[in-house]
């Protein structure tokens, strides 16, 4: 089995729900990654560990998701030097999830944290999937047939439009 080249992190497992799909997306690119619970507030000791540890055991880009005050990506980009990507995550405790939402966007300057939108892991997933492909010529193509697929599925709606009767601009 290969070595993660993602980690997928979140401050609870009721993240899953929504970290899933960038799980999912980078599982049909064939990025090898893992996934676990790494709580900024809960375990900070483990928080640590894990973000200083990422390098060396071979993850390239970390995405990390996290609701309410959402310290958990701002915290793992502060320790690591890989790219971090947050996912904001609307929680039962989140103001909608602008309060995540904020909370990793307003990074102060020089610990960046890439931001997807709210819930937007899958996002997440083709984010770091594009970011290894920069290297990964094989992974690019992936990447461009899928954006390819997103092209067709569009094209495919436009003409359902036009034979529906609404004029096309």
């Amino acid at each position: 089995m290969k070595s993660a080249h993602v980690a997928i992190i979140m401050g609870s497992d009721s993240d899953l729900r929504v970290m899933g799909e960038a799980a999912e997306f980078l599982e049909s690119m064939d990025v090898p990654f893992e996934v676990t619970v790494v709580s900024a507030h809960r375990t900070p000791g483990r928080l640590y560990e894990y973000a200083l540890s990422a390098e060396d055991r071979g993850i390239q880009v970390i995405i990390a998701g996290a609701g309410g005050a959402a310290h958990l990506p701002g915290m793992v980009a502060a320790i690591s030097p890989l790219p971090v990507i947050g996912v904001p995550i609307k929680s039962r405790n989140s103001i909608d999830g602008w309060d995540s939402m904020l909370s990793i966007l307003q990074m102060p300057s020089g610990v960046p944290v890439a931001t997807v939108a709210v819930d937007g892991a899958k996002n997440a997933g083709i984010l770091a999937a594009q970011i290894l492909s920069v290297a990964d010529p094989e992974l690019r193509k992936k990447i461009k047939a899928f954006k390819e697929d997103l092209n067709q599925q569009v094209l495919v709606k436009v003409d359902k439009l036009a034979k529906d009767g609404w004029k096309q601009d």
